[in-house]
């Protein structure tokens, strides 16, 4: 994926990288979701009512790359992958409690 750099003086802006990596359609709600514990590929999807199986993938991807999230596969027969948050994925959950709060307060 190709970052865009976004400066504030001489330096990658903090709050400009973290949209860049959580602004994705479905990417919040992911994170959401996994935030209450570990979840397989089939609960995401069924859990994310429009969301087509290849951009649940890509969003899965995007976010392993980027160390937010942990995908675990069991040797087993059928295969078995879980997804949950790494400690930087964790970091985000209050990011998304204080979106909740927010939007119950002024959206609503």
């Amino acid at each position: 994926m190709e970052r865009t750099k976004y400066r504030l003086d001489d330096t990658i802006c903090p709050v400009a990288r973290t949209a860049e990596i959580i602004s994705g359609k479905w990417t919040l709600l992911i994170i959401r979701d996994l935030a209450t514990g570990v979840k397989r590929f089939n609960q995401l999807e069924r859990s994310l009512c429009g969301i087509s199986p290849k951009t649940l993938s890509e969003r899965l991807r995007s976010l392993e790359e980027e160390g937010i999230i942990l995908r675990r596969t069991f040797a087993e027969v059928p295969p078995r992958v879980e997804y949950s948050l790494t400690e930087k994925g964790q970091d985000l959950v209050a990011v998304i409690e204080y979106m909740r709060s927010y939007g119950k307060k002024w959206l609503c």
